[in-house]
């Protein structure tokens, strides 16, 4: 008779199963991380997503964060948070309102031993932070939002203290021109050009999303960033803008806390 001889797997080994197992348990994901050489969604619609947008902008963040806060917005699984330590961020802070994700950003973080902070919070709440941050990250939210421009204001008005990285889905025209401070009354016509600031209502779901709720146009984008005190100081890629703190719109209330 055969006796065969079996070795007790090696720490690597093990802790690849268990991070397999690990994952399975979190998903389904939507950022597509690699957590000990693994990836989380291996057969992502949009592709080896964030890794391939972020390969798109990255340039505009400084390579070093030494010293800087940074507060990311719907940081889903983490992507963009643990970016901002592997380039040396300071505090960083993380919030999602969905506690699926932020189980998948704490296992992330834990793994890529990035020391960061994760809250179970909206948007709508960051006037309970109590603190402005060097960098915003606000990317991918936005047109989740059936309140967006409320959320920009609460954003410019309560925690940032400098750089906004913002970006989001966008559709319709691509265009942008320079509008009139004013229209008559009986300017109709305005309102029908492509290139005029456009939000497209989502009643129900688009592509199969029911959280897609407002998805704007580049001109949208653009006036409402502007409109709630952000200039814009880079546009790399079409859906994403690094903006500064600037003036609020001289018509805009202070949102409440």
């Amino acid at each position: 008779m055969t006796i065969k001889s079996f070795r007790r797997p090696d720490e690597a080994t093990a802790r690849r199963a268990t991070t397999a197992r690990r994952i399975d348990e979190l998903g389904p994901w939507f950022h597509n991380l690699r957590i000990d050489g693994i990836a989380t969604a291996p057969d992502h619609f949009l592709g080896d997503y964030p890794a391939c947008k972020w390969a798109g902008f990255s340039q505009v963040i400084p390579e070093d964060l030494a010293g800087c806060s940074v507060l990311d917005i719907g940081c889903n699984a983490g992507f963009y948070a643990i970016e901002m330590k592997r380039r040396g961020a300071g505090r960083v802070l993380a919030i999602d309102s969905d506690p699926h994700y932020l189980a998948q950003a704490r296992f992330a973080a834990e793994r890529a031993r990035a020391d960061i902070e994760l809250r179970q919070m909206s948007v709508y709440d960051v006037g309970r932070i109590g603190e402005r941050f060097d960098l915003v990250l606000f990317m991918g939210v936005f047109y989740h939002l059936r309140h967006p421009l409320l959320a920009l204001d609460l954003i410019r008005e309560h925690v940032a203290g400098d750089r906004l990285l913002f970006q989001s889905l966008q559709r319709g025209s691509g265009e942008v021109s320079a509008l009139a401070d004013d229209h008559s009354f009986h300017d109709w016509d305005v309102f029908d050009a492509a290139d005029y600031p456009k939000l497209f209502f989502v009643e129900e779901r688009y592509s199969g999303d029911p959280t897609n709720w407002f998805i704007p146009n580049r001109a949208a984008v653009e006036s409402m960033l502007r409109s709630a005190g952000f200039r814009i100081e880079a546009h790399p890629e079409r859906e994403v803008y690094l903006c500064r703190l600037a003036e609020r719109h001289y018509a805009a209330e202070p949102p409440p806390v």
